[in-house]
């Protein structure tokens, strides 16, 4: 991981166009999305304290990254603070790149819950 390329000072006082381009030139010249997702998360605080014009920052380069690119722990931790970013179908793809796992165990229950319900009497169901 590469060291982070801004201040504090800086990512809450420049302006968003100056930002923009400085994330997008360091995204270019390291392919580090990990920090890149940080930053723009960075950017999402500052919208949230009053800033609107930060609302769906760098949209283009969240997109690309949640979509294009290798999942990584950061990806999956930050995932759901950027769901403004997708719409409805690229959500539940996305849950199921990020969360495999999660996915298999949820169908793998369901399947044998209702496999079980088969064999029980109606008052000894699962629920």
């Amino acid at each position: 991981m590469t060291e982070h390329p801004f201040t504090h000072h800086q990512l809450f006082n420049l302006k968003l166009e100056t930002l923009e381009t400085r994330i997008l030139d360091h995204y270019q010249e390291t392919q580090d999305g990990t920090t890149t997702v940080k930053l723009i998360l960075a950017l999402q605080v500052r919208h949230q304290l009053g800033a609107k014009e930060f609302a769906l920052v760098l949209k283009d380069l969240v997109r690309h990254l949640f979509l294009r690119t290798k999942a990584t722990r950061t990806m999956k931790h930050f995932f759901y603070y950027f769901k403004d970013y997708f719409e409805t179908s690229e959500l539940r793809k996305l849950g199921l790149k990020l969360f495999p796992i999660k996915k298999f165990v949820e169908k793998a229950t369901a399947l044998l819950s209702s496999q079980i319900a088969k064999f029980l009497p109606n008052e000894e169901a699962i629920p």
